[in-house]
C-alpha cells in the first residue's frame, strides 16, 4: 500500500517541544497533574473557561513567537511535497497558530484540523476528516506525533502511528506506535519501505 498523506502533530513534532503543561495548569489554578487541559476546560463554567482560555491563548502565541522547527522538519516536508504526498496538520492547538508557524518557516500544509473543528485527539475525528479531504483511505496515511494521543487517534482511525522519540516520556508511548523515529527524516524511510514491501 502506498502512503498518500502524512498527518503531523504541530507542537513538539513539527516544532521543538515548548509547552510546560504542568506550569500552565498551575497558572490556571488547577493541580499540575489534573489531566489534559482541553478536557478540563470542557467541564468548566463559561466564566472560568473564558479566564483559562486567555491563559492558554497567551502560551500558544508565545509558542509560535519562540518556536523552532524540529531537526529535519523543513527538508521532510519539502521531500513529501516533491513526491506529491499530501501534508496535513492535526492539532489540539488552533488553526491560526499552525498557519503562523507555516508562514514563519515557509512551510505549506494542504489542510489543518484544529480543536474547533470537532472532537480532539485521541478521538479519530481529525484523522478521518483529513483523509476525507484528501480523498484517501486512513490506511494510506501516516500520523506523526510526539505524544500518546497522536498514536491513539491514528489507531482509532485505522492509520499508521509514528512516534517522534524526542523527550523522556517517549518510551512509555512507544508500545502504541507502528513506527518509532528519532528524527523527522525517518518518515521518508518508512514511506519507502511501505511503498516497496
Amino acid at each position: 500500500m502506498r502512503i498518500k498523506a502524512v498527518i503531523f502533530d504541530l507542537d513538539g513534532t513539527l516544532t521543538e517541544p515548548f509547552f510546560d503543561f504542568d506550569a500552565i495548569r498551575i497558572e490556571m489554578g488547577l493541580p499540575p497533574d489534573a489531566g489534559p487541559i482541553l478536557e478540563l476546560m470542557a467541564k468548566m463554567t463559561p466564566q472560568k473557561r473564558a479566564e483559562v482560555e486567555k491563559i492558554l491563548h497567551y502560551h500558544e502565541q508565545r509558542a509560535v513567537a519562540e518556536s523552532k522547527l524540529n531537526p529535519g522538519a523543513k527538508e521532510t516536508l519539502d521531500e513529501l511535497r516533491k513526491r506529491k504526498i499530501k501534508i496535513g496538520v492535526l492539532t489540539r492547538n488552533r488553526k491560526v497558530n499552525a498557519l503562523a508557524v507555516a508562514a514563519k518557516y515557509g512551510l505549506t500544509f494542504d489542510a489543518v484540523v484544529d480543536r474547533n473543528d470537532g472532537p480532539v485527539k485521541p478521538d479519530a475525528f481529525g484523522v478521518l476528516q483529513l483523509c476525507k479531504q484528501f480523498k484517501i483511505k486512513p490506511q494510506e496515511a501516516l500520523v506523526v506525533g510526539d505524544y500518546l494521543f497522536d498514536l491513539l487517534c491514528a489507531k482509532a482511525a485505522g492509520a499508521k502511528g509514528v512516534l517522534l522519540k524526542n523527550h523522556h516520556k517517549a518510551d512509555e508511548f512507544a508500545p502504541h506506535a507502528d513506527f518509532v523515529i528519532e528524527n523527522l527524516a525517518g518518515i521518508i524511510k518508512i514511506i519507502d519501505n511501505i511503498t516497496f514491501n
